[in-house]
């Protein structure tokens, strides 16, 4: 008889703890004042134009021949 996987999830349970999940990010964002949005979205547009501008570079890899 093979053994059942206790650690796997159903669908239903992984789109509950989904749906979950994103509640309880809301109602977390809806305690925000005004002031705490601002900053935090002062943030992230700060963050996205230091990425917008960054440029990755590296050094070429030399390869043992």
């Amino acid at each position: 008889m093979p053994e059942e996987n206790k650690n796997i999830l159903s669908e239903e349970e992984v789109n509950y703890y989904y749906e979950k999940a994103e509640l309880d990010l809301l109602r977390d964002a809806l305690k925000r004042s005004f002031k705490e949005r601002l900053l935090m979205t002062t943030r992230l547009y700060k963050i996205q134009q230091t990425l917008k501008k960054a440029k990755i570079t590296h050094p070429p890899y030399n390869l043992p021949k």
